[in-house]
């Protein structure tokens, strides 16, 4: 689960890191009742008007402006709040701003020259363990820094026995070129972050930049957040921080309903049971030259009613030519789930204008393929794992 900005700095401050502090308004005028609540707090004279979506980039959309006066305030929460912000993350019409974080200006004239770095926190999969990635070059993607100079970026696993150790967070510092008070306020930084990053069952924490202030305090101005749904039930508190609005509104309602579905970008709509199986499905599309238009995981039951409601989710995606259906009778058997096809293709009428391909196999498979060949529904059924793809070929040639 995603969370915005000011939510992610939320969770940080809690762990003790130190943040760029701000207050969030829903349009102009409380934009600017925040930022004199801001200035009294803080005393900062400027303003960053940042919009909140959960897409990164929003700086190169115009969605993050520095206010040097409160008419500007107005005026540039006016602009971001309710225009569809389009950056390399969002979906080419953008995603819409339905708030702005009033922030403060932490790049103040001082002792030292500011500098900016790139921290994260995340799972190295092929090792399996946490590992921290960093470098000099914040405010930058990283994406670029590691395409064309992967020697600025350093990485440090973390042993899950016995976690974070000091000398760790002290070589992150050392390597990020700090000294003296900037020096040990990195490695207070750094430890806190992973203390956030454990204590909220995170998959990701990324701050880009992590600031050195002029008089040497370490700031998170970003905060990129995904925590893992799985653990929301150890923290309701976390789990209230959810915006649909910011979620596929089609994986939303399944989501509701108690269907695993990812919205994908091809044509050949799926409707399977078991990840495992899905995965494969999605294989055997792409090797058949198309592309899955979803993850679909109808679980271990597939009865008339979970069919039709999986039919209406996957024909909400217009790209959607084709729907193959992918189901191994092991704990449901095959006759059922074919009989709840067909009663779901009867219910829903003409709502289902695309060819469907059935492939059955498992526990009473041959029953369920004389249901579906006997129904009199317009129907392809196939038992066999290629069979099935040929049919999807020949249903989109």
């Amino acid at each position: 689960m995603n969370v915005h900005e000011y939510q992610g700095k939320e969770i940080l401050a809690s762990y003790g890191v130190r943040i760029q502090r701000g207050h969030v308004a829903n349009n102009a005028e409380e934009a600017v009742e925040k930022a004199k609540q801001l200035t009294a707090e803080t005393g900062t004279g400027w303003h960053v008007i940042k919009a909140q979506i959960h897409a990164g980039g929003r700086g190169k959309g115009g969605g993050v402006k520095l206010a040097k006066n409160l008419d500007q305030v107005k005026e540039i929460a006016g602009q971001i709040i309710g225009m569809d912000l389009i950056t390399p993350q969002t979906p080419p019409t953008g995603k819409r701003v339905h708030k702005v974080l009033i922030a403060e200006d932490v790049y103040y004239p001082g002792e030292s020259e500011t500098k900016e770095f790139y921290l994260s926190v995340l799972l190295n999969r092929g090792k399996g363990r946490n590992m921290i990635m960093y470098s000099t070059e914040g405010g930058m993607d990283i994406e670029e820094v590691a395409e064309h100079t992967p020697h600025l970026i350093f990485t440090e696993e973390i042993d899950p026995s016995v976690g974070l150790q000091g000398f760790q967070a002290r070589q992150i510092a050392f390597n990020l070129g700090l000294s003296g008070e900037a020096f040990k306020e990195m490695v207070k930084f750094v430890d806190a972050l992973y203390k956030a990053y454990i204590g909220s069952d995170a998959t990701m924490f990324e701050i880009n930049p992590v600031l050195k202030t002029s008089d040497n305090k370490i700031i998170a101005v970003d905060a990129k957040v995904d925590l893992d749904d799985n653990a929301l039930f150890r923290h309701k508190d976390l789990a209230e921080m959810r915006d649909v609005r910011e979620e596929n509104p089609i994986e939303v309602e399944a989501k509701e309903v108690g269907l695993n579905y990812v919205d994908l970008d091809g044509t050949v709509g799926c409707m399977v049971n078991g990840a495992g199986l899905a995965m494969a499905t999605m294989d055997l599309i792409k090797y058949a030259g198309f592309e899955p238009a979803n993850f679909l995981d109808v679980g271990g039951t597939a009865d008339a009613k979970r069919v039709e409601t999986a039919f209406r989710i996957i024909l909400k995606d217009a790209n959607v030519k084709a729907i193959l259906i992918n189901i191994f009778g092991g704990i449901v058997r095959c006759d059922r789930v074919a009989q709840g096809v067909v009663d779901a293709y009867k219910n829903m009428g003409d709502a289902i204008k695309v060819p469907i391909i059935v492939r059955l196999q498992g526990t009473n498979a041959e029953i369920a393929k004389e249901l579906i060949d006997n129904s009199g529904m317009p129907i392809l059924s196939a038992v066999q794992f290629q069979e099935a793809a040929d049919q999807v070929k020949a249903a989109l040639s």
